[in-house]
């Protein structure tokens, strides 16, 4: 049976026991910062497979600087004990890691400075976010994409998050799968928890980060996979609402989402309505990948239990 645990106040703990206070100042201001790393399950080689730890690490360090939050642990130590939660939980089958760094104080105010930092890191089970298969379909949110310059666009914030949370469930209300977000200039950023890209005259095309998108790791990853696997020339570049429509394919990626096709946008529908042919190929190839089928790629794995074949990351 799994064993749910969480690194809290220095220690790994029972998921149970990592409460915090009702004062503490990241509960009540969302002076937070945060990671997703996934874990997914191989079952016929009997190991979990931690996808771009390091990377993932990487970001939150940036994310954590960019916040003025003090994070004391190394990359290396930060890896280790990502994997280490993982393993003690003893999850076999798909999971989510969050690791977050978080103004612990128990006080009142509202600040950065003058408080103390903590870090913490969990683990759940994580079965699909969107439907891989039917594809999602999207409505533009009229919630728009918040500005760097109110609250950085390139860390996740915890508080920043109550902008996707408006745009999902608006889509969600209005009977759509997930929320495309333009930015305040008019172009296409993001989902509430996804990038966005297109194919378009034989093109994978996302937009840049100065369109207030987070760096993905995942898209980073699609666009690599594209190109190496798929011999996809790639665009970074705005994306107007209109491109969308006329577009012949559509993907989201994201840690959740993993990557998922986009069918309609605005009830209109993308291509001919279904998955297509490059997002499918995209997909499959990057299913195989995290779940330890492409050797070639095992540097971007590590493997929680030990038991991968010879290649990934221990």
């Amino acid at each position: 049976m799994p064993t749910p645990t969480a690194f809290f106040q220095g220690a790994f703990v029972p998921l149970e026991q990592a409460k915090i206070g009702v004062m503490t100042h990241a509960f009540n201001y969302g002076t937070a910062v945060f990671e997703g790393v996934r874990g997914n399950w191989n079952a016929e080689q009997d190991e979990l497979y931690l996808f771009r730890v390091r990377e993932h690490v990487q970001r939150l360090r940036q994310s954590a600087k960019i916040m003025r939050l003090s994070l004391r642990f190394s990359d290396d130590e930060l890896v280790d004990m990502v994997r280490e939660v993982a393993k003690r939980s003893g999850y076999c089958e798909d999971v989510y890691i969050r690791p977050m760094v978080y103004k612990s104080s128990e006080a009142v105010g509202v600040r950065m400075h003058n408080l103390d930092d903590d870090f913490l890191l969990f683990v759940t089970p994580f079965g699909a976010y969107l439907d891989p298969e039917a594809g999602a379909r999207c409505a533009t949110s009229s919630w728009r994409r918040v500005d760097d310059n109110s609250i950085p666009a390139r860390a996740k914030v915890t508080g920043l998050y109550v902008n996707n949370a408006m745009a999902k469930t608006e889509a969600q209300l209005n009977g759509f799968d997930e929320a495309i977000l333009l930015n305040q200039d008019g172009h296409v950023s993001e989902g509430s928890g996804e990038n966005i890209a297109i194919f378009r005259h034989g093109r994978l095309i996302s937009p840049p980060a100065q369109d207030n998108i987070l760096e993905g790791i995942t898209l980073d990853t699609a666009i690599e996979l594209a190109q190496r696997e798929l011999g996809i020339d790639i665009e970074r570049r705005s994306i107007d609402r209109s491109e969308l429509y006329i577009a012949d394919e559509i993907f989201m990626t994201g840690t959740a989402a993993h990557v998922t096709p986009v069918v309609e946008v605005d009830r209109v529908p993308i291509g001919d309505g279904s998955p297509g042919p490059i997002s499918k190929r995209l997909q499959t190839t990057y299913f195989q990948m995290i779940t330890g089928r492409l050797p070639q790629y095992s540097d971007w794995l590590t493997a929680t239990y030990g038991r991968a074949p010879v290649g990934a990351k221990p």
